[in-house]
């Protein structure tokens, strides 16, 4: 059996991608092929050369990207704020983009001892096991109300708890409920939401509409049915001096910090963008008593 350069695999593959449209033709085939061979990205150039088998399983995965099929999908795993978590059909794939929400709600319980977080909409349970991961010490509480994304929540978090992060509080809920967690309310440091925001009718590409859950996605006529939930929510929990940050649409910059500053216990209302420079995510922070 004649071994084969794995380089110009690669090659084959970047091209098959790029022909389909897929945005990062070379990261994909790269990240494909070092799933196939279970190492690092940045170790393949340790493995000039693979066997006959090794080639046509990466065509065949190849084929499923060109196809659009969620790079996360194949790998079967995704990977937010120094946590690998597993995903796959019928559970919101975390994108690389909602790190910078991460980074801000961990410099918002920094310093504070035991924080209270909380995660609405959690899907996956990524910001609430990224934020547990990050701070061992925080009580941290996830909610979702999709029994098959919560079941992929519940998968994450037991290979957190594992891995040795603390364990985190994952319930079963919809946060237009107006009495969820009504034994935090003004007890909570920190609130974060990545919640379904995109206006309906809004197109999309492949991935996301053939392959994420629609109602993870979609968020009503102007995006903001459940994002106008999560405000209020935050405003009910968060203790004085507590943050909220909510990922949002590129075309919310406005609207989201809007709906924040509505409510008047909130203040510091700021808009974030993302690493390309387009309106990502809202925060504000709870008023502290006069």
């Amino acid at each position: 059996m004649t071994r084969q350069p794995l380089r110009l695999a690669i090659l084959e593959a970047e091209r098959t991608l790029a022909s389909a449209g897929v945005g990062s033709p070379r990261a994909d085939a790269e990240l494909l092929a070092a799933h196939l061979l279970g190492v690092e990205r940045t170790k393949l150039m340790m493995v000039p050369l693979v066997d006959p088998p090794v080639v046509e399983a990466l065509q065949e995965l190849v084929g499923q990207r060109a196809a659009r099929v969620p790079l996360q999908h194949l790998t079967g795993r995704a990977h937010l704020g120094g946590v690998d978590l597993d995903v796959g059909p019928g559970v919101f794939v975390p994108r690389p983009e909602t790190e910078l929400l991460v980074e801000w709600g961990a410099s918002v319980v920094d310093g504070v001892e035991r924080p209270t977080i909380v995660d609405l909409c959690s899907g996956s349970g990524a910001l609430a096991l990224a934020l547990a991961h990050a701070r061992p010490d925080a009580c941290v509480h996830a909610v979702e109300k999709d029994p098959v994304a919560l079941s992929w929540a519940r998968r994450n978090a037991g290979l957190r708890s594992e891995a040795g992060d603390t364990p985190i509080g994952l319930y079963s809920g919809d946060v237009t409920d107006p009495m969820l967690f009504m034994e935090l309310e003004g007890l909570v440091d920190l609130v974060v939401c990545n919640p379904p925001y995109v206006p309906d009718g809004t197109p999309v590409p492949p991935e996301v509409r053939n392959h994420d859950p629609h109602e993870a996605v979609f968020g009503g006529r102007d995006g903001l049915d459940v994002v106008r939930h999560v405000v209020a929510c935050a405003a009910r929990l968060l203790k004085p001096g507590g943050g909220v940050a909510i990922e949002h649409d590129d075309t919310h910059g406005g609207s989201v910090p809007a709906l924040l500053r509505a409510r008047r216990v909130l203040t510091e209302v700021q808009e974030h963008p993302d690493l390309a420079g387009r309106p990502r995510f809202a925060t504000a922070r709870r008023t502290h008593p006069e």
